[in-house]
């Protein structure tokens, strides 16, 4: 992120426009809608504000002379639209004084953009590519626009009204924000978003308990609570609509190591984040110290999300964590994610189960070799079942062993695939004979192996096939 996003207090000074022609009034129109007081230079003398209501035109100062010359005492920031080489001029002017400037279209020139918006009086959305994109920018906030309530604007206005109010009545920071929370969630904000605004406040002020309304506890602090969120395999998108709000509402996240950064960036931003995984090989703070963690954070008062990847059910220690929760008197909530091995059957085509191929699905871990040799192949050499291995890519050898000793054919598709559902997403398939060779083509984990048939309706498989044909047809030709 190059340009962090600001909103300018319009009310503190003059903005100075310089420039002409349809560029320089659309953005004149922009500053006026926001209420701006506005000293135009027209640099081709033509000050036209035909279109604007009256009372904007009344905010705009019709300025003559060189801008390279204005006087810039109390102007707040200045913006160049269909200005030429006097944009570029006035660049260098405004950058002396430490002004901020928009050189419309010309970044190197320029020390703030202008964003997108979507206006809806208090709520201000500001949409930026940093200027690489406008047309994106334009794009997302049409979206923007299709779902914000059309009256969240009177919503803010609406909380901004009690907030002195309600801080008098409850002094803690944590419980303050809940309240307000389920305000905005709950039954007042859909009264204040329906334009019912006189049965909302109503409805705030007969709550006679306004902290045991936030949620507080018998002794009127922050109830504490502990959240297991399953990441999924690294594709923020992949999150549910539950975890998502989970760690917007979070105020401290302990995450795994296998978590991404770009699932962690989901999280409010002012929440505290903390490290308690480890990778295989390297040393963590361990389970116990993790729990800990977990139930000071709880009865501390704070909303605890204990961010895990993949599901936190599926080799993810959840139900290790809630007997521990259960037994502190910690309360707490599970939300499923999206584990590996199903991330990996649906980015790489590989389904799971198969019509009269595939009709049960074993999901092992195999850390480390002696991992592998504890499993009783015997189990797993039906030809109808789909065997998924996570964690077994150090593994792998005793695996293809054991399969192999306990009866599965050498010949078994079997696939490896790594980093799953993110970009840098990698595949290798083959056969079970093969398996030690196909986990050092993948450049890293985290990576989950599927044993059966059903690899060979993988993508992967099917473009392995093809480029045989072809290597096949070309070998044949010369």
């Amino acid at each position: 992120m190059r340009y962090l996003p600001v909103f300018l207090d319009l009310q503190s000074g003059k903005v100075l426009l310089v420039g002409a022609g349809e560029l320089a009034r659309a953005k004149l129109r922009l500053l006026a809608a926001a209420g701006a007081q506005v000293r135009w230079y027209a640099t081709d003398g033509h000050h036209d504000v035909a279109g604007l209501a009256p009372d904007d035109a009344a905010r705009v100062e019709r300025a003559e002379g060189d801008p390279l010359a204005a006087d810039l005492k109390g102007i707040i920031a200045v913006l160049c639209a269909g200005a030429g080489d006097v944009g570029v001029a006035m660049s260098a002017r405004a950058k002396a004084v430490g002004l901020p400037i928009n050189v419309m279209d010309d970044l190197a020139h320029s020390t703030f953009i202008v964003p997108a918006i979507v206006d809806r009086g208090d709520v201000v959305v500001a949409v930026g590519t940093g200027g690489a994109s406008p047309v994106v920018a334009r794009r997302v906030r049409e979206r923007i626009e299709a779902v914000l309530p059309a009256r969240i604007g009177d919503l803010a206005g609406f909380i901004g009204r009690f907030r002195k109010s309600i801080h008098e009545r409850i002094p803690e920071f944590p419980l303050r924000r809940r309240f307000w929370e389920r305000i905005v969630d709950g039954p007042i904000g859909a009264l204040v978003l329906a334009g019912r605004k006189d049965e909302a406040e109503k409805a705030l002020a007969d709550i006679a308990d306004h902290a045991a309304f936030a949620g507080a506890n018998i002794a009127g602090k922050s109830e504490g609570h502990v959240t297991l969120v399953g990441a999924g395999p690294g594709d923020p998108d992949l999150l549910t609509v539950k975890a998502l709000r989970a760690l917007q509402d979070a105020d401290v996240v302990f995450y795994d190591e296998l978590v991404s950064p770009e699932v962690l960036d989901r999280a409010r931003r002012d929440a505290a984040r903390i490290p308690v995984g480890r990778r295989v090989g390297k040393p963590g703070i361990g389970q116990d110290a993790t729990n800990k963690l977990m139930i000071e954070a709880a009865k501390s008062g704070q909303r605890a999300v204990r961010l895990k990847g993949g599901d936190p059910f599926i080799f993810g220690r959840g139900g290790e964590e809630i007997e521990v929760l259960r037994a502190a008197g910690v309360a707490y909530t599970i939300i499923p994610g999206i584990t590996a091995g199903l991330g990996a059957a649906a980015q790489f085509e590989a389904p799971l189960t198969y019509r009269h191929e595939a009709l049960r699905i074993t999901f092992l871990t195999a850390h480390k070799a002696r991992d592998a040799e504890t499993v009783d192949g015997s189990v797993l050499t039906d030809k109808k079942m789909t065997v998924v291995v996570y964690m077994g890519m150090t593994a792998a050898p005793s695996i293809r062993a054991g399969l192999l000793a306990a009866g599965r054919s050498p010949e078994t598709p079997v696939g490896v695939f790594a980093r799953v559902t993110r970009p840098d997403a990698q595949a290798a398939v083959g056969t079970l004979e093969r398996l030690p060779d196909l986990v050092k083509k993948i450049g890293g984990g985290p990576a989950v192996l599927i044993i059966g048939d059903v690899v060979a309706h993988s993508a992967p498989w099917r473009q392995s096939n093809l480029n045989q044909v072809i290597s096949d047809l070309l070998e044949a030709a010369q």
